[in-house]
Parts: structure tokens; C-alpha cells; sequence
């Protein structure tokens, strides 16, 4: 009987019942047990609330701006067997590209980078809901690799503009976009998180590199193929940059990915949406490049190389053999400091110079104007054929060796296949007459039908020539 008291007594302990401390039914046994519930579920909340980061948020806040881009393109390439020949007119290939963009405002306008929509014959914007919509290019700068798109869609989400001016290093970064988007069958954008590596980045220019990317932000938050063209955000969902190209061997992100400053994307698209195209600022003066580099001094600079007549640096009395040392409050290491300066100006800003000139230091300020060939007085020949006049200016600007000539500011492409003529090209001579002037050209193009006549034209530095036959 002992025994069987024990093991009752026990029971009774596990069930809570007739043990000294324990409680009864409808004791305060019950609160014990409801105010662990209650912990249990403070405790979810906690963990629930730790999960919404602020870098979920700031996915939740830019997300919905976000697009991918289909781009349909027409590409020459090298024909690759006989075959192409027949089946490929002209060495034409149509190309499927794909990348990402970002509203900017809600009646349809878009920012991505040029090099996603370059040579684009259709676009494509699929929204975040997975609706597609055609989309027409309003504009390009290869120069800053931004590109305006615009739908035909009222009310859309747009981002919130950022600054990238007042970054750290070190701080939480969002890219967002749709690396191989089409391929994964989603529209939704995808997101990788890292941080600012570093700012004021400037890659050097390669054969496969249209733009300058200068200034840029660094960041190893993983960009990959598709990406090119989304937000890169803070952690507040801000739009800080427009993610641009990575260094990497393999074409996957290695942890070196860069973005444009967003003031210099906005101010790109706000020029386009107003005018079609940039409207590029002009100083007058050639700075010393890559070659400088290679000589680089301690005390840093850019030797001033020439500078045109009559140019605002002129103006300014700057001359060859000046170094500058600060624009507009920056250091200046090297021409890549002085390019990045450069292209964020605009037309009739004030560049103030600190300068090394004559052994001592002297404060120098330019007010920049127009392009030469902007300003220059346009003759048209043949219809679609624009020229003007070489100038000391113009050669300045362009490059050109030649000291007289017509340089072909424009063209149309149906004029350009049928003449082998291209832009930037200079006429320096028709059969055997020098070329002095735009206004010549269309005097020495006035033959008979059936007539065969050379045309010579400075390229790349190089004179070289065209037969041409008019019908």
C-alpha cells in the first residue's frame, strides 16, 4: 500500500492536483500559464519585427518602379560561314537583348542605360505585374550611358531620387533587377545587398567601352547580365545610382559592380525629355590623357595640352603647358578627374580652377559655351548630308589633323550605306580639287549621271577615300 501511495502521489504532482504549491482550477495557476502565452507571443512579434529590416523596407519603397527591358536589335556581324551571305543580308543579325530600368515619373518615363537599348529596332517594358507594354526610345547619351524610354501608362509607381553626394563607405546598399529575367520566366525584380566600396570611381576606357564612367559608385552588392540599368538604392529605398558594368573574367558578379551617380542619370534625362538630346558644355582646352598617367608625379595635376583660339579657356588665359590642380573644389590626380568634372557641367556654368603657372599659383575661372560644331553654320548637300566648316575650333573639338575641309555632321543611314560616307568623317577633296569649305562640296558633287567621282576624307586621323556613281 505504500508503494501505491507513492505512485499516486507522484500523478497527482504531474497533474497539478492536491501537492502543496500547486494550483487548483480556476486558481492562479491559470494566469502563470496565460502570461507565458503572452511572452511566447511578445516574443514572435520581436522576431517578426526584427525581420522587417530596414533593407526590406527599402526594397518594399523602390521595387514597384522597377522594369525589365526586352530589346529587340539588328547588329552587324562577321558572317560566320558562305551561308551568311545568302540568308543574311548585308551581315544583319537580330539580336535579343535584355536589361532593367526604373520609372521616374509616373506618366510612363523610364531611366535605364544606353548600352541596353542601343541599335534597338523594338522595346519591350514588362511591369512589375508582369503587364507588357511597347516602349518608344526618347533619347540616348553614349557619352553618360543613359537612355529615356517612355509607355503609354498613367499613375505609375516611380522612385524616390536620393543624393549620392553625401554617401559612406561602408553603408548598405540595395541593386535591383532582372538578371537573366526572361530566361527565369519572372517579372518581379530580383535584389542583392551590399555595400558602398567606394565613390568617385573612374574606369579606365577600353575598345568595348562607349561611355565614360566616371565618378562612379563602387559597390559588391553581386550585379550581374540583366542588371544593367536598375536602381541601386540606400537603405532608405532612395535611388542613389544606375547600375552600369562590373569588372569580372567570368561575365558573373565578382563583387565589383558600379553605378552612375543618379544627378548626373537625372540630369541626362531631364535634357533629353526636354530637347531630344545633351547639350554638351565646352571648355577650349586638351589636357594631357593616359600617357600622363604613366608619368604621374607626387604632387598630382593636369598639364594642359592646348588651347583652342578664342575658347572659353582662352579667354580665361589659360595656356599650354598650365597644370591644373582643382576644379570646382576637387582634387585633380589625373585627366580622368578633369573628364569626370567636365561631363556633369553645363552650358554657361562657371568652372573655377586652381593653377600652376610660371612657378607659382593662380586662380583661374571659365564660363563654358556651346560646341563649335553646334553653334557652326550648317550646310546640307545631296538632302540628308549636313556639313560645316573645319575651323580651328572644330579641329580642336573633333581631333582633326586636316586644316580645311567639310566635316559631315550628320547623315542619314540610307545616304551613309549608298556612299560609304560616315558622321565625323572630313571631305578634304572631290576628284582632284582640295576641299577648302562646306559650301564647295555641293558644287563638286553636281555631275552627270553615270559619272564616277572620288571623294577623299580624312577617318580616324587617316585620309582615305570613296568612289561614288549618281544615277
Amino acid at each position: 500500500m505504500r508503494k501505491r501511495a507513492v505512485v499516486l502521489t507522484l500523478f497527482a504532482v504531474a497533474c497539478g492536483e492536491g501537492h502543496p504549491g500547486t494550483a487548483r482550477p480556476g486558481s492562479a495557476g491559470l494566469v502563470s500559464s496565460s502570461a507565458a502565452q503572452v511572452a511566447v507571443r511578445a516574443a514572435d512579434a520581436q522576431v517578426a519585427a526584427s525581420r522587417r529590416t530596414a533593407l526590406v523596407s527599402a526594397v518594399e519603397r523602390a521595387s514597384g518602379a522597377v522594369v525589365s527591358i526586352n530589346v529587340t536589335s539588328t547588329r552587324q556581324l562577321p558572317a560566320r560561314s558562305p551561308w551568311d551571305f545568302f540568308f543574311v543580308p548585308d551581315g544583319a543579325r537580330v539580336v535579343q537583348g535584355y536589361g532593367t530600368g526604373f520609372v521616374v515619373r509616373p506618366n510612363g518615363v523610364i531611366v535605364t542605360n544606353q548600352h541596353v537599348v542601343a541599335n534597338a529596332t523594338k522595346v519591350v517594358v514588362t511591369l512589375p505585374d508582369g503587364t507588357d507594354l511597347p516602349a518608344r526610345v526618347l533619347g540616348e547619351d553614349p557619352l553618360t550611358d543613359i537612355a529615356v524610354l517612355r509607355v503609354d501608362r498613367q499613375g505609375l509607381r516611380a522612385v524616390a531620387a536620393g543624393r549620392s553626394t553625401d554617401l559612406m563607405i561602408g553603408e548598405w546598399v540595395v541593386a535591383l533587377g532582372n538578371p537573366y529575367a526572361y530566361l527565369l520566366g519572372n517579372a518581379e525584380p530580383t535584389v542583392t545587398v551590399g555595400v558602398v566600396s567606394a565613390i568617385s570611381r573612374n574606369i579606365l576606357p577600353t575598345g568595348e567601352q562607349t561611355g565614360l564612367y566616371l565618378d562612379m559608385i563602387q559597390t559588391d552588392a553581386a550585379i550581374n547580365p540583366g542588371n544593367s540599368g536598375g536602381p541601386l538604392t540606400n537603405a532608405a529605398g532612395e535611388v542613389i545610382g544606375v547600375n552600369s558594368s562590373i569588372f569580372s573574367n567570368s561575365g558573373g558578379s565578382v563583387g565589383l559592380g558600379f553605378a552612375i551617380p543618379i544627378e548626373r542619370a537625372l540630369r541626362v534625362a531631364d535634357e533629353i525629355i526636354r530637347s531630344g538630346s545633351v547639350r554638351r558644355a565646352w571648355v577650349g582646352l586638351d589636357v594631357e590623357g593616359a600617357a600622363a598617367m604613366r608619368n604621374w608625379k607626387s604632387q598630382g595635376g593636369v598639364v594642359v595640352a592646348s588651347v583652342t583660339p578664342d575658347g572659353p579657356a582662352a579667354r580665361a588665359a589659360l595656356r599650354a603647358g598650365d597644370v591644373l590642380v582643382e576644379a570646382n573644389g576637387r582634387r585633380l590626380r589625373n585627366y580622368l578627374d578633369w573628364e569626370a568634372v567636365k561631363l556633369d557641367l553645363h552650358v554657361g556654368d562657371s568652372v573655377g580652377l586652381s593653377v600652376r603657372s610660371g612657378g607659382g599659383t593662380a586662380r583661374r575661372r571659365i564660363v563654358t559655351g556651346d560646341l563649335p560644331t553646334v553653334t557652326a553654320e550648317k550646310v546640307t548637300v545631296l538632302r540628308d548630308l549636313q556639313l560645316i566648316n573645319v575651323s580651328p575650333q572644330v579641329q580642336a573639338e573633333r581631333g582633326i589633323r586636316s586644316e580645311r575641309g567639310a566635316l559631315i555632321f550628320k547623315i542619314s543611314s540610307e545616304v551613309s550605306r549608298a556612299t560609304g560616307l560616315r558622321e565625323g568623317d572630313v571631305i578634304v577633296g572631290v576628284n582632284r580639287s582640295a576641299v577648302r569649305g562646306a559650301s564647295q562640296v555641293e558644287g563638286l558633287l553636281n555631275v552627270r549621271s553615270g559619272e564616277v567621282i572620288r571623294v577623299y576624307v580624312e577617318r580616324d586621323g587617316q585620309i582615305t577615300f570613296t568612289d561614288l556613281v549618281f544615277r
